[in-house]
This record gives structure tokens, sequence and C-alpha cells, in this order.
């Protein structure tokens, strides 16, 4: 290939600032990339442009970045370029990798087995000690263990180090320093390791073997990471090692954009970059070819409102001066913002403008509502199932763990030993119709509809990459894509709207963003009470903000419940991004009416049939149709509801119904406030059981 062929093909198409990127192959770069500015594309392009010119070998470069998601797309780019043999992985799977090749040389045996999640040995470690938690406690303490080890505290040295901070679960700092020794004790009798472990014993394994540690910087020659505002000083730290001396490292974040400060994550590192790489190269990417203008002028007046707002002081120490975009989409509409009575109201108002939306040939993948918390999600999930609109929560079950899905992937890949490549697209769907895929989606909602969006999303992947793929696509070529995106954790598009958590949705993006439940206490949050936390709620809002191409609308009630008193106020942060009127004072569009309810007859989640018994319509699913939730689960409950009633002298339905058990396994809520909005379960029944029930969902997943 000759130096104008790759330039052609490699180069061209970039906007000046990311072909600066592109080609600056050599020494610390560091870029400063605004949201929807092309960032991926950038530094993907400039691994390819360095692979082809023959700077770089592409087994000696490794691209980190901080989801599976993420690192999979990267993958998939670079090798749709040319440059298929680089390493592109999360920095934990990357310490991963090197860890199980370096133990037995380094530390000797097998490595101990990873632990998935630390709730059950946090409980166990609790008990220990004779202290009583719930599934919220649990939560709490196993965040701050997390907060510490990442930043590279002990046991003995946390509690110098914590203090100052929010006591997790209102547990003093002593006592969260004896969970987190119990912790690390249960680990170490057990044989077992975390995911910071992960990345700490690897850092320990190249501090002190300088065999092993020239070793990994003779693999790896070339650095680039991405979402650099994210990492953590223990992160800092390993890829301070894998550098060693050198200094061939391009980082790529936007310090507006931090907002995991909870987990660790500080921007810091990519603020300082060109002091601490003295010659260090800085590259703006400002041009924002995602969003219309309307949405990056109100991304930047947030901004600008705080910045407006900084001291000197505050502005060296907690606020950097933000990016400001410059759109290039053509105009769109104005950005929306509605005020309604309460919290049914403004769901119902949402689900409305969403059918608007469709109706205008928005896809509903196309969509997403946007909120601060997990528990604002069920108000919304209610109002489009009663509006027929399907919906897909982020951050639920896994799209490859979905037994449809693993039911498909086992089929395609029987099928693929035989098939020809003829029609691609068709066979899939002619295999996936023996698993109830159909042409037109079901009109029911629940398990019936879920079953056939994950289908769905298949047969849109099929399509899509036979549009794709140069030399056309063959069906043993799609069972390895599936196979290579379940280990990547790489789902493709489900065609419903996407309920998220801020915090979830960074990264994403859609035509159409509903920010809902923007009031005082939800945006900025309660908890929110320093100047720091305030400024990372901004930062958060302006994350859901950029994830909107064209349509953007902002919401919030003045009451939680019908009929409830109006003591809630909009968020702050929206005092300077809504319209004036003519004599400076903020507009407020009119309060969304809220809709006559009708009264529905209650339908079976699974197939749609009226519900007909009072049972049916608590757990929410006809008796003819099989349950939903786990049978362990189940029976856990139930033995907990004996244990009860026995002790209270009561007989066991006193405590809890057969359907309110099943109800409660089904739903599996994950805090009191959803336990609470399940059918049987009255605030007296909250308070007394509340606990209880939580732990044991937490203790069987």
């Amino acid at each position: 290939m000759t130096d104008q062929s790759i330039e052609e093909r490699i180069l061209a198409g970039l906007d000046d600032e990311q072909r600066t990127v592109a080609s600056t192959l050599t020494g610390p770069l560091c870029v400063l990339a605004g949201a929807g500015t092309g960032k991926t594309r950038a530094i993907t392009h400039r691994i390819a442009y360095g692979v082809h010119s023959g700077v770089y070998k592409p087994q000696q470069v490794l691209a980190v970045t901080f989801t599976a998601r993420a690192a999979a797309e990267m993958r998939t780019r670079l090798r749709d370029l040319g440059a298929g043999g680089v390493q592109a992985r999360t920095f934990h799977a990357a310490a991963l990798r090197q860890l199980q090749y370096f133990w037995p040389q380094s530390v000797g045996g097998a490595l101990p087995a990873l632990v998935d999640h630390k709730a059950q040995l946090i409980a166990e470690a609790a008990r220990r000690l004779r202290l009583s938690t719930d599934r919220a406690t649990i939560r709490d303490v196993a965040a701050e263990i997390e907060w510490a080890k990442v930043s590279m505290l002990t046991p003995e040295s946390y509690g110098v180090a914590a203090v100052g901070r929010i006591e997790p679960a209102g547990m003093d700092l002593t006592t969260v320093t004896r969970v987190f020794q119990a912790y690390e004790d249960l680990k170490l009798d057990r044989n077992v390791i975390d995911f910071e472990d992960v990345l700490l014993i690897t850092v320990g394994i190249l501090q002190e073997d300088a065999k092993i540690a020239a070793a990994v910087r003779n693999q790896y020659r070339n650095f680039v990471v991405d979402e650099y505002q994210d990492v953590s000083p223990l992160q800092q730290r390993l890829l301070d090692l894998w550098l060693g001396d050198r200094k061939e490292l391009c980082v790529v974040g936007d310090a507006s954009q931090t907002i995991y400060s909870f987990t660790g994550a500080t921007s810091r590192h990519l603020l300082d970059f060109p002091s601490r790489y003295s010659g260090a190269q800085v590259v703006k990417l400002v041009r924002d070819y995602r969003s219309t203008p309307q949405v990056v002028r109100l991304a930047n007046s947030l901004l600008a409102a705080r910045t407006r707002q900084a001291s000197a002081a505050e502005a060296a120490a907690s606020w950097s001066t933000p990016l400001e975009l410059i759109a290039q989409r053509p105009v769109g509409p104005e950005p929306r913002f509605t005020e309604c009575s309460d919290d049914e109201a403004e769901a119902a108002q949402v689900a409305r403008s969403i059918l608007e939306l469709r109706e205008a040939g928005v896809q509903a993948s196309e969509i997403a509502i946007l909120y601060r918390t997990n528990g604002q999600s069920q108000a919304y999930e209610q109002a489009l199932a009663s509006a027929g609109i399907g919906y897909q929560l982020r951050g639920g079950e896994r799209f490859f763990a979905r037994r449809e899905v693993r039911d498909a992937l086992l089929q395609l890949r029987a099928a693929s030993r035989t098939a020809g490549d003829d029609d691609v697209p068709q066979q899939v769907r002619d295999i996936l119709a023996s698993l109830g895929y159909t042409a037109a989606a079901p009109q029911s909602s629940g398990a019936v509809r879920e079953k056939w969006e994950s289908l769905a999303a298949l047969v849109g992947l099929a399509d899509e990459l036979a549009l794709s793929r140069e030399g056309g696509l063959t069906l043993q070529g799609f069972v390895a894509e599936l196979e290579e995106r379940a280990g990547a954790q790489h789902a493709p598009t489900v065609q419903g709207v996407t309920l998220a958590s801020l915090h979830s949705a960074k990264g994403l993006e859609w035509d159409a963003v509903f920010l809902v439940g923007l009031s005082e206490g939800l945006m900025p949050i309660s908890f929110a009470d320093t100047q720091e936390g305030v400024d990372e709620e901004r930062r958060l809002l302006y994350v859901g903000i950029t994830r909107a191409r064209v349509h953007l609308s902002l919401s919030w009630s003045t009451s939680r419940s019908p009929g409830g008193r109006a003591t809630r106020k909009p968020s702050r942060f929206l005092d300077p991004l809504r319209p004036a009127t003519a004599d400076g004072t903020v507009f407020r569009q009119p309060r969304a009416k809220k809709a006559k309810k009708i009264v529905a007859p209650s339908v079976c989640r699974s197939c749609g049939k009226p519900l007909s018994t009072g049972a049916e319509r608590k757990i929410g699913r006809c008796s003819q149709c099989p349950p939903t939730y786990g049978e362990q689960t189940f029976e856990a409950l139930r033995s907990w509801r004996l244990e009860e009633a026995r002790e209270k002298e009561v007989p066991a339905f006193v405590v809890f119904t057969d359907a309110t058990l099943i109800a409660i396994a089904e739903a599996r809520p994950g805090n009191l406030e959803e336990l609470g909005e399940l059918a049987g379960i009255g605030s007296a029944k909250l308070e007394r059981y509340g606990a209880s029930v939580l732990e044991i969902l937490a203790e069987n997943p």
C-alpha cells in the first residue's frame, strides 16, 4: 500500500483537528475531546495510520478504555481499518490477562477465583462482627471499600484518609475499617480476589519483579487511554508501570464529563498531563457532529453558568474551564421544558410525546428516558406499558445472558454447520421463527414482547452486517460475530425505548432524549451538599443533555403523588436554560395537563390476557403462564416467612401471602421504595419486614 493510499483511506474524511490527532504518532499527546466530537474516530484512525505507515506494530499497541462495550466498538473499528491485531481492552481485562499469564512464575500455583459481586462476602464479614445490615448498607459499604482500594488504601490506612468523607450507611470509620479488614480476611480464607485486587496484584508484581515489568514493556510500546478523565489513582499507577520511563502515550478525555468521582475517578490526571509530560502536544476537538445547534447551545449554557460563578480559587480546585462546543449539524427543534403536577402525570406526558415522535418516524430504539436514580424508572415503565410502547431497561439482565438469546445462538450455531451462504438474513429469520420470532411485533407487553425484542435485535444485526461486510456475510461468520460480541458483552440494538440512569447513559446517544425528574433533591441529588458535589451533578446533567442528537425534553413535577402538595421546585440548573419573557423573568411553559385516568382491566404481562382474580392482579401474571421467578429465591422467602410466623405466633399469610411472595420474587425490588410499590405491602409491613426481604433478595441473586 502506498503513502498516498494510506492518506486517502485513513485520513480522508477527518476534520483538521482530528487529522492532527491521527497523524501525530509519537511523543505524549493529550486530546481534549468534547461530547460528540468524534474522539473514537480520531484515535482509531491514529492507531490505524500508525500501523499502516509502519510506525506501530499492531501487537505492540494497547488501547485502554473503561467499558467492555467501548472496547468492543474500538476493536470493530480497528478491524474495519485493517488494524485488527491491536489490543483494545478495559483496564481490568488487560490487567487480568497479564495476571493470568505471569501469576505462575511470580506467585506460583493457580490464580485465585474472581468474585463477581462483593455483597455476600461483605454481608458475611458484617455478621462475623455481629453487625446488623440490610441490602442498602451492604451496597454502601461495598462502594466505600471499592473507593478505598482504587485509592490504594488498606484497612490500616483507610481510617486516616477517609476523614471528612460521608460515612457509608451511617457507620463510623472504625466500624467500616473493621468490616473492610474482615472482608479482606474472608477473601484470603476462601482464596478469592475481587476486581480491584486484579489491578492491585498486577501493580504489585510489576513493582517487585523487574523481569516481568520488562517483559510487559517489551510487549507494549504504544498506549492509548480513552475516557482519561475517569482514571483512578490505582489505574494511573498501573499505566505508569506499563509505560516505565517512556512517553509514547496518547490520552483522550473531557473534564466536563467527569461523573464518577464517587468511585475514585479524578480529572486531575487529564488536566495535569501537559505539565507532567514536558513537550506534550494538546489538541482540542470541539466540533460537535452529534447534536443540533439548539442542543449544543443548551449544553454550553449549562457549563457557562457555572464558569461565571466560579472564583479563581474554585476554578483551580474543582471547576476547570470547559470546552465550548461548535455544532456542525443543521438546525433542529428547540428543547422543551415541561412542568407537571406529579410523577404520574410526568410519565404520562413523556409517553404521549414518545407516541408523537414515533408517528413522526423516530424509531423506538432511538429514544431514551434518562433519570437520576434507578428508583424513578417504575413510573415510566408503567406509562410506556399502558401506551403499548416497548422498552428496555439499561443495567438490567445482560443481553447475551437472556434465555432466548442463548437458545438462538445454539440454533444458529447448529444450522451454520450445514447451511449455505445465500441470503443469510433470511436464514436467520427462518431459524429464529422456531423460537417465536415474527415479522410483526406482538401487541402484548411483558415477557412475550421482551423475548421478541431480543430476537428482533439479532435479525437486525444480521441485516446490518450483510450490508456492511465486504465480500458478503456467511452464517458461520454471523455466529462468530455473535460469539465475539457475547464475550465482550457488545449487545446489538434492541427495538425499544431505553430507560437508563444518567450514569449508565455515558457513552451512548439517541435521536430523542427525555431528561426527567429535574427537581431539587433529585438534580442535584439531595446528598450533594458540597460545591464539589453540586459541580459533579451539573456535569451529570451535561452528559444527559449531550446524549441527544435532535429532540431534547426536560421535565419535572411539583409533587410526588397525585393530589399531593406542590412543594417541589425545578432544579437550580434549569434557571439559566429556560426561555425568558420580554421583561426578563423566567418563562415556564404551562403544566402538562394530567390525562384522565382510564381504568382498564389488568392484563397478564406475559400473554396479555385479562387477569380475573385478585391474586393474579397482585402478581401481574395469569395462572396459565409459567412463573418468572427463581425457585431458590422463592423458597428462601417462604422459609423466612415461616420463621417470622412462628416467632410471632401468627399464620404465615399474616406476614405475606403466597401471591405477595411471588410478586416480590418476580419483581426483585432493589430498594425499600420499589418494594413498597408492590401490591400487598403497606407502610407497616414495609417498615417491619422490608430490610429482611431486601437482604434475602441480595443473598439469592
